[in-house]
């Protein structure tokens, strides 16, 4: 039965993993820059939840591509004619462009995708599979991987762009605490509400300090993050958020010292610091459901 609830939960986080590419590409845009809606050839991005689930190869992209290599393959007389539309759907300034957008200019073609999808997948799989493990069949496991995908998304977007969305922030806090709420009412059930809200309290008034002695070096984003992060861990109690809270610090710090001796930042480079707050948290939260 274990080892049934860690595939399961594997295969969840398989599962949810491959829809979050689309989504971090979507929202990895500028701070008074509009969701993009296309991919960077400029085809408008359709599916599921008006475009926000789907894959992150453009089905235009892939048909303007197949188009091209029969028009290659019949000859040099047919590649050379120019079809109604080449133009708009090859060389079009993507409405999705943003920093970290490819250039629009060569056709693109079956197997190019706009935003990386392999690491995902494997990672939020590792997560939930983690998770399971440490928690067992309790409760609040449910908790744990409702919020694995949204944890993994955030980490995506603030590594491409450092930022972490109020769009994504606020409602996890608000998910964290509802959910756990529900969580605490079944029965063995390994942690505390209470002690929940006032970690998410705690966390995100320590943040908020860190935020007005250095507003350059802690985003306001982080501050929002430390509040879902801090219910987690304080779930499990006040040393779950100390080790939760203190991992992130410590895997930032190290990130950041290896960047300086590797000459590739200096002592004042900002760094995303949203991913090593979310693996902080993701160790906190193991070491506190395997001591619950």
């Amino acid at each position: 039965m274990y080892a049934i609830l860690i595939g399961v939960a594997a295969l969840w986080g398989a599962a949810t993993g491959l829809l979050v590419p689309r989504a971090a590409y979507r929202f990895s845009v500028e701070p008074d820059d509009a969701w993009r809606d296309a991919c960077p050839a400029g085809h408008a991005l359709t599916g599921p939840a008006r475009g926000w689930l789907g894959s992150t190869r453009c089905a235009t992209c892939a048909e303007v591509g197949a188009a091209i290599a029969v028009r290659t393959a019949a000859g040099p007389g047919h590649a050379g004619q120019q079809q109604p539309g080449d133009v708009e759907a090859d060389g079009a300034e993507g409405a999705g462009g943003g920093r970290d957008a490819p250039p629009a200019a060569a056709p693109r073609g079956n197997g190019t995708r706009y935003a990386p999808h392999l690491a995902t997948p494997v990672v939020t799989a590792l997560g939930c599979a983690a998770l399971a493990a440490a928690t067992g069949a309790r409760p609040e496991l449910a908790v744990w991987l409702l919020l694995a995908p949204v944890g993994v998304l955030l980490a995506t977007i603030d590594r491409r762009v450092h930022r972490l969305p109020d769009q994504l922030t606020l409602p996890a806090a608000a998910a964290a605490v509802v959910l756990l709420g529900v969580a605490a009412l079944v029965p063995e059930h390994g942690g505390a509400w209470l002690s929940a809200l006032l970690g998410g309290a705690v966390l995100g008034a320590f943040y908020f300090v860190l935020f007005l002695i250095n507003p350059n070096g802690m985003g306001f984003g982080d501050v929002k993050l430390a509040l879902s992060l801090g219910v987690a861990l304080g779930w499990y109690g006040w040393a779950v958020v100390f080790a939760g809270g203190f991992a992130g610090f410590l895997f930032g710090a190290l990130y950041g010292l290896g960047l300086v001796l590797m000459r590739r930042a200096g002592r004042k480079t900002g760094i995303p610091f949203g991913p090593f707050m979310i693996a902080g948290a993701l160790l906190g939260l193991l070491f506190g459901a395997l001591a619950a």
